[in-house]
């Protein structure tokens, strides 16, 4: 049930951070204006707190982790909200990444 717990919580992370983001985007780039600045502000808080939430201990180690499902993230993000199209090479990219991330979150540890 840990690696359930941890994957939910990677994808709370991306959810937040991406969406915190995306707001702050849409708040300056699309001029939809400061509350968006600002929701998106208090969404990426939420995000750093959520980090803090994986069982591991190790701050670089969750982090690094993150930073595979933060690519994905950001491309199913892009498909969902903007209507990018990622190619092959977008694909492939993102399931190497979350390949890293099973790794050195999951994998067996020479202790």
């Amino acid at each position: 049930m840990t690696v359930v717990r941890s994957a939910l919580l990677f994808v709370l992370a991306a959810i937040l951070e991406i969406g915190g983001a995306w707001m702050v985007w849409q708040g300056v780039r699309e001029h939809r204006g400061p509350a968006w600045v600002g929701a998106g502000v208090v969404t990426l808080g939420a995000y750093g707190f959520v980090a803090t939430l994986q069982a591991d201990s190790h701050f670089g180690r969750v982090l690094a982790a993150y930073g595979g499902v933060f690519v994905a993230g950001s491309l199913l993000w892009g498909v969902l909200m903007d209507g990018y199209r990622p190619d092959r090479a977008d694909v492939i990219g993102a399931l190497i990444c979350l390949a890293g991330v099973a790794v050195i979150m999951y994998g067996p540890r020479g202790r």
